[in-house]
């Protein structure tokens, strides 16, 4: 049995004022509700404080980010190691923004992939396609050959304990979001792809949908089979609408 987990990516917002009066909006919302893994990803530079912030509360604490050396000349980049000290749970890995603005190859995710599974953190593994590719029809395309990476160099028992998000680049921070059945045909795909290679796997890695999910698409989204949850941007900075959306995922895991 698969636990969903909403996850929510700050990105560059935040300041400490805002992280504890989020952190304190979220624990007051979210305390009474159960069924749904929660982790909030805030800008490196408040991890402590969102750490101590969270302490006794579910939500666990996630990175936006991590960098394949442990230690070394390697300036403003931030180790595994030091994610770990500080409490980071989830790591995510692979987002579009960071694949678009900074380069990040498929072959340099994977590599990051090892890194966070060695340290024992849990891997977000972000895929998905644009625009472009998405008209072209290359969607599944996309998606298999992000996976791949993976997959060639560490083998599929990596898998194992890691989340996927799918967010199709189309959909994020443009107000568009793949419609259930949509966003449920390629989650479907992507558990196919890894079942290829080991059924067992696929049937437990946690697949989210990461594509402008929102308070008024919540529902119908994680009603759908294969979609664990959510991987949630700008809807996360707003404890009510970040709330909803967790309700949401663990009232409908539960039908």
């Amino acid at each position: 049995m698969r636990h969903p987990l909403v996850m929510g990516n700050w990105k560059l917002n935040g300041s400490t004022h805002m992280v504890s009066e989020l952190i304190t909006g979220l624990r007051n919302a979210l305390s009474r509700v159960d069924g749904c893994g929660v982790a909030i990803a805030p800008p490196v530079m408040y991890l402590d404080q969102a750490r101590h912030a969270l302490a006794g509360s579910r939500i666990a604490l996630a990175a936006q980010n991590v960098d394949i050396n442990l230690s070394g000349a390697f300036t403003g980049e931030i180790s595994a190691n030091m994610l770990k000290d500080v409490g980071a749970q989830y790591i995510i890995i692979g987002h579009s923004e960071r694949r678009i603005y900074h380069k990040e190859t498929d072959e340099a995710i994977a590599e990051k992939f090892a890194v966070l599974k060695e340290a024992g953190l849990i891997p977000v593994l972000c895929i998905g396609e644009t625009e472009a590719e998405n008209e072209a029809g290359k969607t599944e395309e996309v998606c298999a050959c992000q996976i791949d990476a993976v997959l060639k160099t560490l083998g599929v028992p990596a898998m194992k304990g890691a989340v996927i998000a799918y967010e199709p680049v189309w959909a994020i921070g443009t107000g568009k979001s793949a419609t259930p059945a949509q966003a449920q045909a390629v989650h479907k795909f992507i558990r196919d792809h890894i079942a290829k290679h080991d059924m067992a796997t696929s049937a437990e890695v946690i697949i989210q949908y990461g594509g402008s999910v929102n308070d008024n698409n919540a529902a119908e989204l994680f009603a759908q089979p294969d979609i664990d949850g959510a991987l949630v941007g700008g809807a996360s900075l707003k404890a009510d609408v970040f709330a909803a959306i967790f309700k949401a995922a663990a009232a409908a895991k539960k039908a």
